[in-house]
């Protein structure tokens, strides 16, 4: 009882103090909207010359533009930026009753481009980048202390790797024309996170649960969240504007994605390199824009082979998904050289798995709906719903069985928010999780879940 307490206290601290910057940022937005116009719900015309709090107010950080010197040193070349973001948990009830959590995500990443530094045309498209983060190691940040659900359906996508953390350090040439393309070539190396290079949906990162904005699926065969930085490198192919090809080759060790290593294992398995390995993945794809109004989309098919050379398994896996995202509908702009982009969206992603030999989760899917600006006078606010399956591999309920545990059959999602967008470098994003059998079984009570998720860029 006393650890209970003390879990609910520190986790409404963590709160509040979450929901007092939110707090800070929604008083600076009761005397001036997004464009810079008193929130009198008059319609006021703006001043031609923005006050410095406007200025500040509209800009894209938290931060300002460091009285002058960050346009300075962007124009020559160097880019740096920082989020913070939070997640409070409302847990309603779940297999260990009702509780709270608090998750904390902090990351700064820095990109130098070459052409812009030194002016040579030579260089023109090669850039430098480096990315570094930081995750409340604390118990009462993880929700799934009190759900138990599996670690692919956590309902925080803020819990794997905690602490400070190496996410990437690296290479990226970018061909400016070739064969009459531009963006025709993109090379990509060094210390990478596979999940940033493959399976592109923003549209599933609006969301909290760890299935969907961060494994997507594949995480739950593979360590592909976003705590598995490896070495590797990408080749993307790019002929036309509306079509590519990308192909990638890793380096795979056991543990990678454990919070003690901190990012940092370079040699991967150096006492033993021997379980060290390979991992491959190709996508190809289409990025279209549909009839008059360009509703933009992306169809996708990919890949992997995962080579495992662990002790623990020793069974290499692969598996192919799908993704289909399209915009359903546009409102129409007032601008008729700038498309508007409020409207509907539709995301989609299937995987799945022939061989279940070390397969956790054979078949997956994702998909939701998306309508951006769904309030008259909210044009920039996001209202989301979508939803997650996924089915367990025969060989986990045999070993699930083999132990006297209820083999899991399958875990559904469901998860619905409002993100309002206070401005360009903040939101606020009531959501609603529930999870029905949340590791796969009847043996753990499924959860609801009531939460607020923060999120500021400086």
């Amino acid at each position: 009882m006393r650890l209970h307490r003390a879990y609910f206290e520190n986790s409404r601290k963590r709160f509040v103090a979450g929901v007092f910057i939110a707090g800070m940022l929604v008083h600076v937005a009761a005397g001036e909207t997004t464009d810079g116009v008193k929130s009198s719900g008059k319609n006021v015309v703006a001043d031609s010359e923005p006050t410095p709090l406007a200025a500040w107010w509209n800009g894209k950080s938290l931060s300002g533009d460091w009285f002058g010197a960050k346009p300075y040193v962007e124009d020559r070349g160097l880019t740096i930026q920082g989020s913070w973001a939070g997640a409070y948990f409302g847990i309603l009830d779940s297999e260990n009753g009702s509780g709270n959590a608090f998750s904390q995500h902090l990351t700064f990443n820095a990109n130098l481009d070459f052409f812009k530094l030194t002016g040579s045309r030579a260089l023109k498209g090669l850039t430098a980048f480096s990315e570094g983060r930081w995750r409340d190691p604390g118990y009462d940040a993880n929700p799934n202390n009190e759900v138990e659900a599996s670690s692919l359906f956590n309902p925080s996508r803020y819990v794997g790797g905690a602490g400070w953390r190496l996410m990437s350090f690296g290479l990226s040439y970018t061909t400016p024309e070739l064969f009459g393309a531009e963006d025709f070539l993109t090379l990509t190396g060094g210390w990478i996170q596979p999940q940033k290079e493959f399976v592109e949906q923003p549209l599933a990162r609006l969301f909290v649960n760890n299935a969907m904005a961060s494994a997507e699926g594949l995480g739950g065969n593979i360590p592909f969240g976003s705590s598995y930085s490896t070495w590797g490198g990408t080749i993307e192919v790019k002929p036309v504007v509306w079509q590519y090809t990308k192909a990638g080759l890793f380096m795979t060790f056991p543990d990678a994605t454990s919070p003690g290593n901190h990012g940092l294992m370079f040699q991967g398995l150096g006492s033993d390199p021997s379980q060290n390995g390979l991992f491959f993945m190709g996508e190809t794809g289409v990025t279209p824009e549909i009839g008059a109004s360009k509703l933009p989309g992306r169809y996708a098919f990919g890949g992997y082979f995962y080579g495992d050379n662990t002790a623990q398994t020793g069974t290499d896996r692969y598996a192919f998904y799908w993704q289909a995202d399209q915009m359903l509908f546009r409102e129409a702009s007032t601008d008729p050289d700038r498309p508007s982009p409020q409207g509907l969206r539709v995301f989609s992603l299937f995987t799945l798995a022939p061989n279940e030999r070390g397969i956790t989760y054979p078949f997956y899917m994702q998909g939701g709906l998306v309508y951006e600006g769904p309030i008259p006078g909210r044009d920039r606010d996001q209202l989301i719903v979508g939803t997650a399956f996924g089915r367990y591999s025969d060989q986990t309920r045999q070993n699930a069985d083999a132990k006297g545990n209820p083999g899991p059959e399958t875990t559904t999602l469901i998860e619905a928010g409002y993100r309002i967008k206070l401005n360009g470098w903040s939101f606020v994003q009531p959501f609603a999780q529930y999870i029905v059998q949340p590791n796969g079984t009847t043996a753990v009570a499924d959860a609801a879940i009531l939460g607020v998720f923060l999120g500021v860029d400086f």
